[in-house]
């Protein structure tokens, strides 16, 4: 059976599942974390729309370590998917037919850290920009099939991408 997805309104509640997998996630990796964030579209309200998946981003000492853990991941009822395509990352899913969370872990150091972090940073700071990607959401999910729907948004978000991270550089330089 094929795994199908929806967008639904930005809710708090999405707040509170970070909060309650974010214990359970550093019961798991211990003294392995650097940092655990909420990112994603569920991490930024301006948004006003978004599936119903949990995105976290954990940043280990060690990714090579992440892997020791995989046992405890699956006794908290994920999956173990590797790499899944990007190298250097660990990538884990829980919930199969309905999704709740997407764990993305990287090193420290690794710089896709940065288009996380920037990205929900720009559109905390350009709630106008946060509600266009809402919007173009929409409108991707009523034009395209669920099969579709990733490749066309992340092939319109790539420049948002790019001006979040020139936006994060300068931030960064601005605080130095």
């Amino acid at each position: 059976m094929k795994r199908h997805w929806t967008i639904s309104p930005w809710t708090k509640e999405w707040n509170l599942q970070f909060e309650m997998e974010l214990k359970v996630l550093q019961d798991i990796f211990q003294t392995e974390i650097v940092d655990i964030q909420h990112v994603g579209s569920t991490s930024v309200p301006s948004i006003g729309y978004a599936k119903p998946i949990i995105d976290i981003l954990i940043i280990v000492k060690n990714i090579e370590r992440v892997s020791l853990c995989n046992e405890q991941m699956i006794s908290a009822g994920y999956r173990v998917r590797g790499e899944n395509g990007i190298p250097n990352r660990r990538y884990f899913s829980k919930g199969d037919l309905v999704r709740t969370h997407h764990v993305h872990i990287y090193q420290q150091g690794d710089s896709r850290i940065l288009t996380y972090l920037d990205y929900k940073a720009y559109l905390l700071q350009h709630p106008t920009e946060a509600e266009k990607y809402g919007q173009l959401k929409l409108d991707i999910l009523a034009s395209y099939s669920n099969d579709q729907y990733q490749q066309v948004k992340e092939n319109h978000i790539t420049h948002m991408v790019e001006k979040a991270l020139r936006w994060g550089e300068e931030e960064r330089k601005r605080l130095e």
